[in-house]
């Protein structure tokens, strides 16, 4: 690794540690002619599965593209970053050890909406609603009750649907 101070192109490890969950290796280096110290990241660069998207055409896995969806899915939501990184990571996995060459990207969407199902209920419904292209309320109606019906909603995540009767209806 070359020194990023001088350009001196030996430098040696001074400490090895796993970081990110275990999928990265960072180390701290010195350069022997500066003295100076930095840190590296280690990375296994891994070949995705191509995107095949629904009119047959394939496409490279863009990582951007798909937090662009996850983020505009949780836009105004009150989801923290590491969660969605956390999202974002798992679906990564499930494309690494799905040992396919090319993955439907309704296969892919649908993992996307499993992991939003799990971060926030508005956003499932958000991204589901551009996904499979709902044409009218009804088709959000059942959405929405397939999702309430569904067990173990995440603690803290507000109902999509109050059951409880609010003031106005109690003194109606």
């Amino acid at each position: 690794m070359q020194c990023p101070f001088c350009d001196e192109r030996a430098t040696r490890v001074v400490d090895s540690r796993l970081a990110a969950e275990g999928s990265q290796v960072r180390r701290r280096r010195e350069c022997p002619a500066c003295g100076a110290r930095f840190t590296t990241f280690e990375t296994a660069e891994l070949v995705l599965p191509r995107i095949v998207k629904n009119d047959g055409t394939p496409e490279p896995f863009d990582e951007a593209k798909l937090r662009q969806g996850i983020t505009r899915a949780l836009y105004k939501r009150p989801v923290a970053a590491e969660a969605i990184d956390t999202a974002i990571s798992h679906i990564l996995q499930r494309l690494r050890t799905d040992a396919e060459r090319e993955v439907a990207s309704r296969q892919l969407g649908e993992w996307v909406m499993e992991e939003l199902r799990e971060l926030d209920q508005v956003a499932f419904v958000r991204f589901a609603s551009v996904y499979r292209r709902f044409e009218d309320v009804q088709a959000f109606r059942e959405e929405i009750e397939r999702l309430e019906a569904t067990p173990g909603r995440r603690s803290g995540q507000l109902s999509l649907i109050d059951s409880a009767p609010s003031d106005e209806q109690e003194q109606s």
